[in-house]
């Protein structure tokens, strides 16, 4: 079962970023993988369930690589902020924008509902609550901070994979994030 489960989320993943959810076929996609709508089903439940599926892996390994652009971080704010940017930078990855930021968003509904976002959240509330402890925040509920730098970042992504021109919303989106987690500062630089 496990093996036709990964089977079955690389077919949708590879179909998902080349044509979309509404547009993807699950005829096609069963059958490129040598199974039926029936293993789909069993597996998923339905196609919302598969690109649930699709959408969490792929949100994890977004998770990662953020996490990987804040590790080089000089100090603990500087991680902070990078891993939002990171995450902000990936509404680039066309992969990334179709099946998280796009297609997530309108056919499963509130992202911050999602298990992969709320391991991203819980991360982030983690990073709160030691700059508040360490004095580089200022004292604010974890909880509201961290859905705000959460959400900022996430939002906007989502400014950024639906412009016409990425790249030129891409600088003006971190700029803004950078600006708004800054008030959180215990004492600004």
């Amino acid at each position: 079962m496990g093996e036709n489960r990964l089977k079955l989320i690389g077919a949708a993943r590879e179909a998902f970023a080349a044509s979309g959810f509404a547009a993807a076929s699950m005829d096609d996609l069963t059958a490129a993988v040598g199974l039926t709508r029936g293993a789909l089903y069993h597996n998923f439940g339905d196609k919302k369930g598969l690109l649930a599926a699709v959408v969490a892996q792929v949100d994890g390994e977004m998770a990662e690589r953020a996490h990987w652009a804040g590790a080089t971080a000089a100090t603990p704010w500087e991680r902070l902020l990078a891993v939002g940017e990171a995450y902000i930078e990936m509404a680039l990855d066309l992969e990334v924008r179709r099946i998280v930021l796009l297609d997530g968003p309108a056919f499963l509904g509130d992202p911050s509902r999602w298990p992969s976002q709320n391991a991203c959240l819980a991360t982030t509330k983690q990073a709160v609550a030691e700059l508040i402890e360490e004095g580089v925040m200022k004292a604010v509920d974890v909880e509201a901070a961290s859905r705000l730098l959460s959400g900022t970042a996430f939002n906007a992504a989502l400014w950024v994979a639906a412009s016409v021109e990425p790249h030129l919303v891409l600088p003006k989106a971190i700029e803004a994030f950078r600006l708004m987690a800054e008030g959180f500062l215990a004492v600004r630089a």
